[in-house]
């Protein structure tokens, strides 16, 4: 009979916790993710969400009746920053934020019954959202090591 060393379940536990711990120390600069939508830097795709009117995108403001909440980008944040350990950096881009932000924002929004009668999902909204909004553009080799 194979018997388990104890020592070896709690390798497991002891691998994720650091995980975690190195994603926390993952380098987020307002640029990964704050969006620029139509001229100000300050408004976050979260907000693009919530509404759409002022972000350009009138045609869709009547598909959603809430969009993604304050919680969205915390989440966006925290899964950037381990997309970003993923790939071997301990900092964000703002590709990685994007990348994650239909799997994140995705179910935080709650559609109309408009949108859910024309076949409107809020992959098809989001898509919208991130083309209206203008990544940051960085240039990594003329940044300052501190």
């Amino acid at each position: 009979m194979n018997h388990i060393d104890t020592s070896q379940r709690l390798r497991p536990a002891e691998r994720i916790k650091s995980l975690t711990v190195t994603t926390i120390s993952v380098g987020v600069t307002p640029d990964g993710v704050t969006a620029c939508c139509k001229g100000a830097p300050e408004v976050i795709l979260q907000i693009c969400t919530r509404r759409l009117g002022e972000a350009g995108l009138e045609d869709l403001a009547s598909y959603v009746d809430y969009g993604a909440s304050p919680r969205g980008p915390i989440n966006l944040v925290v899964g950037a920053r381990a997309l970003a350990l993923l790939r071997g950096r301990r900092y964000v881009l703002p590709q990685d934020v994007r990348e994650l932000a239909k799997d994140v924002l995705r179910h935080r929004m709650v559609l109309s019954y408009e949108a859910l009668a024309e076949g409107v999902d809020a992959d098809r909204i989001l898509d919208r959202v991130l083309e209206t909004i203008a990544m940051p553009q960085l240039d990594l080799a003329r940044q300052e090591v501190a």
